[in-house]
């Protein structure tokens, strides 16, 4: 397994994400940016199955990291999460939460932030985003933000805000957004970009899959958890299903394809339009089925006039697809996760034994160790837009502009602060194409 970390100018757009020098650079107070040796202590938000995978990603990468709080909305989460890595050969000498350093409730992401950590890692549903990063941000604390970024127009505002004042505290911020991170990807990127297929005119995209999973209300493991009869508990638990706290399944998931179009084409859509609907997922009352689509197909119009089509889909029995490809005026290069990285048939880029899933953790904590902090939430935040813009485009059956979506007033997720585990909830019908108003 490789330890090399792979420099930032090699993964970032050539005109956005750039790191500024250390030398440009000032150390803000009480931020960690010690030795190389140094304990780096990290705190959990968000204690599902990404979480503690990302953990374990965080300690594979280096030997220096400890798990020193974790938190969730749900505390016995948190809980079964810290006892699974204590009895593990592998992590439990790295795991030394106390059980004072377990926090449960809609709170527990301040009260992880406030227990002493160097570094936290956000990995709760996506909704939440905006307002964890944004309470990191303040508190002075290197970040690592699992993607999306936000589900609605108002909470990428929100972290675009961020994107300076994370640099001018001098705080790393890197995001799940792993394909930039894995070493065959950087190459047919940076190909690409050396002008290997010349002038890009179009390209295609894809995340065509299996339905996700899926908890009806008497699931037995809801009813372990406390609160588990409020609505607001069954949404959260079951929050893949709910536009407003998922983003719909094209900007969870689908994000990961369009960050690497956009990587490629080295800017953001200008705009999209979409068609999609909901054929495969459950029947019933959308409070209790959910509200999100299962396939979208979007054409995303780019500032040199390029076009790039982006396919989604949720649906057992069909065939799958996860890839991504560009064409230019010199030919055409096709990237797959791991499978193939081509260009005009021939092999470009190759990946490193070492995962991307703990690649990226490498690179971020070798940015914080050497004082030179990654920030990748400008991309990240500008790919989380490109996908609501295709939603928005998708449940309107209109084409929508880049500056109007962004500009959108559509508040989906509530401030945090004013939740509670008895919150009504109106939960809004699926969309309908033609119908459905762009806010």
């Amino acid at each position: 397994m490789s330890d090399t970390f792979n420099t930032p100018s090699r993964r970032d757009f050539v005109a956005l994400g750039s790191v500024a020098t250390a030398a440009t650079m000032l150390s803000a107070g009480g931020v960690y940016a010690g030795g190389k040796d140094d304990v780096i202590k990290v705190g959990l938000i968000g204690c599902g199955g990404r979480g503690s995978q990302a953990a374990e990603n965080c300690m594979d990468a280096d030997k220096g990291v400890k798990l020193w709080a974790v938190g969730d909305a749900f505390k016995e989460k948190a809980a079964g999460l810290v006892e699974r890595k204590k009895g593990s050969k592998k992590y439990s000498g790295r795991t030394e939460v106390t059980e004072d350093r377990i926090f449960g409730g809609l709170d527990a992401y301040q009260k992880v932030i406030d227990s002493g950590v160097d570094l936290v890692i956000l990995a709760t549903t996506p909704g939440f985003r905006p307002y964890h990063l944004e309470a990191a941000i303040k508190a002075g604390k290197h970040v690592f933000c699992e993607k999306p970024v936000a589900t609605d127009a108002p909470g990428i505002r929100k972290v675009l805000s961020l994107v300076d004042e994370a640099k001018k505290k001098n705080l790393a911020v890197v995001a799940g957004t792993q394909r930039r991170h894995q070493q065959g990807y950087i190459d047919t990127v940076k190909a690409v970009h050396d002008g290997a297929i010349g002038e890009l005119v179009g390209g295609r995209c894809y995340w065509n899959g299996t339905e996700p999973w899926f908890h009806a209300r008497n699931d037995k493991d809801f009813l372990k958890l406390a609160g588990h009869e409020t609505e607001l508990a069954y949404q959260i638990n079951n929050w893949y299903h709910f536009t407003w706290l998922c983003g719909d399944h094209i900007t969870e998931q689908h994000v990961h394809n369009l960050d690497v179009i956009n990587w490629l084409m080295q800017s953001h859509p200008i705009a999209a339009s979409g068609m999609g609907g909901r054929s495969h997922r459950r029947v019933g009352d959308p409070k209790d089925v959910g509200n999100i689509f299962d396939h979208f197909a979007v054409e995303y119009e780019y500032p040199n006039g390029a076009r790039v089509f982006s396919f989604c889909r949720h649906a057992p029995g069909c065939d799958q697809n996860v890839s991504e490809a560009v064409i230019g005026t010199k030919g055409r290069a096709d990237l797959q996760d791991s499978a193939r990285y081509q260009i005009n048939g021939k092999t470009v880029g190759k990946d490193k034994d070492i995962s991307p899933y703990v690649q990226e953790h490498v690179d971020l904590i070798r940015s914080i160790r050497e004082n030179k902090p990654l920030n990748e939430l400008q991309n990240v935040a500008e790919s989380t837009m490109t996908a609501i813009l295709g939603r928005m485009s998708t449940y309107t059956g209109h084409r929508i502009t880049w500056a109007d979506a962004l500009a959108s007033k559509q508040q989906l997720m509530p401030e945090p602060k004013d939740m509670s585990w008895d919150m009504k909830i109106e939960t809004p019908p699926v969309a309908i194409p033609g119908k459905t108003k762009f806010v």
